[in-house]
Formats: C-alpha cells, sequence, structure tokens
C-alpha cells in the first residue's frame, strides 16, 4: 500500500470515528493522532493525514452541501457514516486539492478504492456517481484530460 493510499486511509477512519460521535466534543486531532499511532506503523511523514483532515473539516459545511446537492434523494443523515466521509474527502482533494499532486481522476480513484477496502456492497457505485457528477459539473480548467 502506497502511503499516500494509506494516509488516506487514516484520514477517512479518523473523520469517520470523529463523525460516529454525536456530541462531538473530541477533536479531530486526537483522533488522527491516536489513528497515525495505531494503523500509520512506518508511515514515515503524516503531515499529508494532517492536511487532508484539517482540509476536510475547514470546509466540511461546503462539501456537505454539494453531497445534498449532488445526492438529494439521500438525506445527509441518512448516507451511510462511511460513505459520507469518503464522500467529503474525495470532494475535499477533487475539489481543492493540487491538481498537480493529486488530478481530479486519481482523487476520484482513490475514494473508490476506500469504498471498495471499507465500505459495503453499494458504496463504490454510489461514490463513484456523486464525484463523477461534480467532476463532470467542474469547469473545464479544473478537469484533468
Amino acid at each position: 500500500m502506497s502511503a499516500r493510499h494509506l494516509s488516506r486511509s487514516i484520514t477517512m477512519q479518523s473523520l469517520y470515528e470523529w463523525d460516529f460521535y454525536s456530541d462531538k466534543d473530541h477533536l479531530i486531532e486526537d483522533v488522527i493522532e491516536k489513528n497515525i499511532k495505531e494503523f500509520g506503523v512506518g508511515l514515515g511523514e503524516d503531515q499529508f493525514v494532517r492536511n487532508l483532515a484539517k482540509g476536510v473539516m475547514e470546509n466540511k459545511d461546503t462539501l456537505d452541501q454539494i453531497i445534498v446537492k449532488t445526492a438529494p434523494e439521500w438525506p445527509l443523515d441518512q448516507i451511510n457514516i462511511l460513505d459520507r466521509n469518503i464522500l467529503r474527502l474525495g470532494l475535499y482533494e477533487l475539489i481543492y486539492g493540487n491538481k498537480e499532486e493529486v488530478p481530479p481522476k486519481v482523487a476520484i480513484n482513490e475514494a473508490i478504492e476506500l469504498a471498495k477496502n471499507f465500505g459495503g456492497e453499494s458504496s463504490r457505485k454510489f461514490i463513484n456517481g456523486v464525484l463523477g457528477t461534480v467532476y463532470k459539473e467542474m469547469e473545464p480548467s479544473q478537469q484533468e484530460e
């Protein structure tokens, strides 16, 4: 597993854990720290994990609005908690990420891989559908050829 893929997995697990608790009193930074220690043995540089989680959390409301708009038949609180956080992560990389480091199609593929590895039977299709729709709606200058 590549370091970036492992970093995304740790980020997704941390977002999931944070989102699971309804009171949200615990800080995402604490969850990330715990998960890096538990799952990131040998990861080396963990700044990518921290940057992804920080970016998702800073843009969570906007990302959630995009999910609601793109999947109107699924109220946000009814989307599987894992799928919801994979979407947040994938959308963050797709929209806000450095396109030279992570081209949009790579961001989509990485989110689909997370859904395959951690999600339910229909997760992959759902994630692909939402991210694919957002990608098609992006300005051509933001898309990768």
